[in-house]
């Protein structure tokens, strides 16, 4: 199984993530998009021209994609946090992990909390979080959704798994590949 952390920046995902590895009933593994980005030379990439940031950036990113498609075919149950915030990364992520049970989880937290995480953080920008807010939930469905100002890390965590543990329906994942198909015929 994935479960699969959507939302913003400085959201809660990593810190739903951390608790999520405690609390199921059988090992998870936590891949994050910011710590197997942190695996590739920063400075270097720091350095190139916008296009080819850009595009180190993008196959950085389809390089997690098909790692975290690639534990679970393995048979390792993942937990995923990342942001889905251009569409080619949601559409990847439906293409790669055809096949496999992901649970979507939108993980929310409105503008003024994200700003504040922001400030205290220090490493982000303040704003940043609040930017993405449209994009990374622009395709709109989930499975499950949490509201990181209202419920701590933990109680997100058991809420998902609660849910998790329920028998499985048709899957956000599922939905979004077949509007992708149906939209776009060339999309197998």
């Amino acid at each position: 199984m994935i479960i699969f952390l959507n939302g913003t920046s400085s959201s809660g995902k990593s810190s739903i993530a951390e608790q999520l590895l405690l609390v199921p009933d059988t090992p998870y593994f936590h891949l994050g998009v910011d710590a197997f980005g942190a695996m590739r030379a920063v400075e270097r990439t720091l350095e190139l021209d916008g296009p080819a940031q850009t595009e180190v950036l993008r196959r950085t990113r389809a390089g997690f994609h098909r790692a975290v498609a690639g534990m679970a075919r393995a048979g390792n149950d993942v937990v995923v946090d990342h942001l889905l915030s251009e569409p080619w990364r949601l559409q990847d992520c439906l293409e790669v992990m055809d096949g496999l049970d992901v649970v979507l989880v939108g993980v929310h937290c409105p503008p003024d909390e994200l700003e504040r995480r922001e400030r205290a953080r220090g490493d982000r920008a303040p704003g940043q979080g609040a930017a993405q807010l449209q994009s990374v939930h622009q395709h709109g469905l989930y499975d499950f959704e949490v509201d990181t100002s209202a419920h701590s890390p933990r109680e997100c965590a058991l809420a998902i798994k609660e849910f998790v543990s329920r028998e499985p329906t048709r899957r956000a994942f599922d939905e979004l590949r077949g509007r992708a198909r149906r939209h776009d015929p060339s999309v197998t």
